[in-house]
């Protein structure tokens, strides 16, 4: 259980990051924070070796004492126990640990650089009002981000809410089928 259960939280926690890391390189590409940068192989080996070093540190902890791994939903998969009252595993600092730094801290990256590329695409079409291009790019990019933060949020605010509400509603009475779709929902991410 527990490898399953690292191996599942590790591709989430890696298509979750995949996507911080995008929203931060086009963020950086079309808003220019820092000027005319240009991106390098160097650049896209520090984006991926960023994701798996951020994967590890939410699935790794588990593994040695911090939290643990336990079958969840439908007792067929596993994933990190965030509902044990017992203090004896540090349940509670690991759920603050993750919901924080691996679901609220990927959100404001993702709506603000997201956010960001939206209104500067907009400033750049309202600038050039008789350029046709200029007008299909911006719708495309406006579809691109609006179905990137839907996915993202369809994907993993059902497990952290439903998460959330079992950590803060200690010893609230639930079933493994409402367990299961939020889970199953996170692992499609």
């Amino acid at each position: 259980c527990a490898i399953e259960g690292f191996m599942a939280t590790l591709g989430g926690q890696v298509a979750l990051w995949s996507l911080v890391v995008l929203a931060v390189e086009r963020y950086i590409v079309v808003c220019k924070p820092m000027g005319s940068f240009k991106f390098t192989a160097t650049h896209a080996i520090a984006g991926i070796v960023f994701t798996w070093i951020m994967a590890f540190s939410c699935a790794a902890p588990p593994l040695f004492g911090w939290s643990r791994y336990i079958p969840e939903g439908l007792q067929c998969s596993c994933g990190p126990d965030y509902y044990t009252l017992n203090p004896d595993f540090n349940n509670e600092s690991y759920v603050m640990y993750m919901f924080i730094c691996h679901f609220s801290v990927p959100v404001f990256l993702i709506f603000f650089t997201y956010g960001s590329l939206v209104c500067t695409v907009k400033a750049a079409a309202a600038q050039q009002q008789d350029s046709a291009s200029t007008q299909k790019a911006e719708k495309e990019v406006t579809r691109m981000v609006i179905l990137m933060v839907l996915g993202f949020l369809i994907a993993w605010t059902p497990y952290a809410s439903y998460a959330a509400y079992i950590f803060l509603n200690k010893g609230v009475a639930f079933t493994a089928q409402s367990m299961a779709v939020p889970a199953f929902f996170s692992k499609t991410s």
